[in-house]
C-alpha cells in the first residue's frame, strides 16, 4: 500500500520552529498495530491519520509509543492539510476523534480550533513531582490527563533540566510546567511527557486546554497569548469560552511525499 505522507510545522511561521507533526490522509485506518509502527518509523511527537467521513473527516493520534485521546498541533497540521490540499479553498472542517467533534476554521492568519476545556484542581506537590522537577512549585494542579506545576519566573521555567525517568514514573502521562509571562506573552510554559516517548514536547496543544482556564482566571481575562519555552518554540493564541477553548495559531508544510507500507 502506498499513501500520502505531510509533514508541517505546527504553531510557526517558518520552517524549524513550532513543533513537526506527521499527517497521514487515508481511504480508512489500517490495523492499530500498523498505525502505531508507522508512528515510531516517523519518530515525531504524533503523526495524525485523517479518514474522510461523509462532509467531515475522522482523526486519530500516535506518539512512537502510544495513541493520546488529543493532540493540538497535529490537529492543526491536519486542518492545513485538509484545507491547503485536499480540499483547497475550504475555510471549516470537523474531525471526529476521541475528544468528540473538534471544529477548526481557517483565518486570513492561521487556523482557529475548537477543543474542550481542562479544569484542573490543585493539591499538595507530590514528591515524585518535586524530585522528577528538581524544584519546588510555588503550586501545583491536576487533571485526569495532567500535572501542572506553576514557578514564579520564566528564568526558573527556562532552567529547568527534568529527571525525566522520574518523570516517567508519575500517574499522569505528562507534566505541565508554566509560568507568568513577559513582554507580548501572558504566562509561559514547557511540557514533559517521557511516559508517552516524548521527552519534551516542542508546543503542546492540548496542554493548553489545561493552561488557557487557569491563566484565564489568575489573570482575569479570557484572550490570552501564549508561549511554550521549548528550544524550538513556539506560540499561539487561546481564547476561554466557557467549557471551551479556542486555539489560534499558524503552520508551514515541510515535506509532501509518499510511503510504502
Amino acid at each position: 500500500m502506498r499513501t500520502a505522507i505531510f509533514k508541517l510545522d505546527a504553531f510557526a511561521s517558518k520552517v524549524f520552529a513550532g513543533n513537526p507533526a506527521a499527517v497521514m490522509p487515508m481511504k480508512s485506518f489500517p490495523a492499530e498495530a500498523t498505525m502505531q509502527a508507522i508512528a515510531a518509523e516517523n519518530n515525531l511527537s504524533e503523526t495524525a491519520f485523517v479518514v474522510p467521513e461523509g462532509g467531515d473527516y475522522r482523526l486519530r493520534w500516535f506518539t512512537p509509543k502510544v495513541e493520546v485521546p488529543l493532540c493540538g498541533h497535529a490537529t492543526l497540521a491536519s486542518a492545513a492539510v485538509v484545507m491547503e490540499r485536499l480540499e483547497p479553498g475550504r475555510r471549516r472542517v470537523v474531525f471526529h476523534t476521541a475528544s468528540g467533534p473538534l471544529e477548526i476554521t481557517r483565518t486570513n492568519a492561521g487556523y482557529v480550533m475548537n477543543f474542550p476545556a481542562r479544569p484542573s484542581e490543585p493539591l499538595s506537590p507530590p514528591v515524585g513531582l518535586v524530585d522528577g522537577l528538581r524544584i519546588m512549585p510555588s503550586e501545583v494542579l491536576v487533571n485526569n490527563f495532567n500535572y501542572m506545576a506553576v514557578l514564579n519566573s520564566l528564568e526558573a521555567l527556562r532552567a529547568l533540566a527534568p529527571d525525566m525517568a522520574t518523570i516517567a514514573r508519575l500517574d499522569r502521562p505528562g507534566v505541565i510546567v508554566t509560568a507568568p509571562g513577559e513582554g507580548d506573552y501572558d504566562f509561559v510554559s514547557r511540557y514533559f511527557a517521557p511516559a508517552k516517548g516524548i521527552a519534551e514536547d516542542s508546543v503542546t496543544g492540548a496542554a493548553h486546554c489545561m493552561l488557557a482556564p487557569y491563566w484565564a482566571k489568575q489573570l482575569s481575562k479570557s484572550v490570552l497569548r501564549a508561549y511554550q519555552a521549548s528550544p524550538r518554540g513556539g506560540e499561539m493564541i487561546c481564547r476561554v469560552k466557557g467549557d471551551r477553548v479556542e486555539l489560534e495559531g499558524r503552520c508551514v508544510f515541510y515535506l509532501e511525499g509518499e510511503v510504502e507500507i
